[in-house]
C-alpha cells in the first residue's frame, strides 16, 4: 500500500480534490464524486435523456430503459397524402399532435418523465433512453418523439432525439 501511495502521489499533488473513498460504498462513492464536480463545474443536473422513435415492424428498440406503445393513435399512414411523408413534416406532426388523445397522452407522459428524472438521477443513472414506437417508426413515434423532447427541453432537460427507422422505406 505505500508504494501505491509513493506512486500516485504526484497524481494527487495536482489534483483539485481527493476522496477518500475507503469508507465509501459504490453508491456513496457516486454520489460524492457527483457532488465535487457539481461544486466546481458547471454540468446538467439530471440524466441526458435520448427520446427514440421506432418502428415495432423492425424490432423493438432494445437500449430503451423505456418503452411506449403509440399505435393506439391514428395513423396518418392510411391517409393518403401523408403516406410519403414523416413526423418530421408538418402536416404529419399536425394531425398526430392535433388529436386530444395524442395530446392528453403526451401531457401525462411528460409528467411521468418529470416524476422519474429526479428519481433516475438520485440513483446516478447519466442516461435515460425513452424509446416510442409505432408500426413503421415515420409516423406518429416521430412526432410524438419530436414534441416529447422539445418539452423535455423547454424544462432544463439535455434531450436529444434519434429516429431509428425513419428512412426505412414505407411498406
Amino acid at each position: 500500500m505505500k508504494g501505491e501511495r509513493q506512486a500516485l502521489e504526484p497524481i494527487r499533488a495536482a489534483a483539485d480534490a481527493v476522496i477518500d473513498s475507503s469508507s465509501l460504498n459504490v453508491h456513496e462513492l457516486r454520489r460524492r464524486i457527483r457532488e465535487e464536480i457539481v461544486e466546481h463545474r458547471e454540468i446538467p443536473q439530471g440524466p441526458q435523456v435520448t427520446v427514440k422513435s421506432f418502428g415495432f415492424k423492425y424490432g423493438i428498440a432494445a437500449d430503451a430503459d423505456l418503452v411506449f406503445d403509440l399505435r393506439f393513435l391514428p395513423n396518418p399512414y392510411f391517409v393518403k397524402h401523408l403516406q410519403a411523408k414523416t413526423g418530421l413534416d408538418r402536416e404529419v406532426a399536425d394531425f398526430v399532435l392535433g388529436r386530444e388523445l395524442a395530446s392528453e397522452f403526451l401531457e401525462r407522459l411528460y409528467d411521468m418523465i418529470s416524476f422519474l428524472l429526479p428519481c433516475y438521477s438520485e440513483e446516478g443513472k447519466a442516461y435515460l433512453t425513452i424509446a416510442l414506437g409505432c408500426t413503421g417508426g415515420r409516423h406518429r413515434s416521430v412526432a410524438i418523439a419530436e414534441e416529447l423532447a422539445s418539452r423535455l427541453r423547454c424544462s432544463g432537460v439535455a434531450a436529444i432525439v434519434r429516429h431509428r427507422d425513419i428512412d426505412r422505406a414505407s411498406p
